[in-house]
């Protein structure tokens, strides 16, 4: 799966999010640095949300990994 970022130059910053993920975004001063926190804002999501929908092990539950089409 490959989602897709957007940089945006606003001022001395440079704005960024991800398309397809609401909530992940952030800005740097620098379009380098302006992707590497845009890394770290989304694998912090990826995280924050596996650890909010944590499922207790149970036979009641059904847990797998899913593919997405291309």
């Amino acid at each position: 799966m490959k989602l897709n970022a957007v940089y945006k130059k606003m001022g001395k910053f440079y704005v960024a999010w991800v398309e397809e993920m609401p909530g992940v975004n952030t800005q740097g001063r620098t379009l380098k640095e302006a992707r590497e926190n845009l890394k770290e804002a989304l694998a912090l999501i990826l995280e924050a949300n596996k650890t909010i929908s944590y499922t207790p092990k149970s036979k009641e539950y059904i847990r797998e990994p899913i593919g997405l089409p291309r």
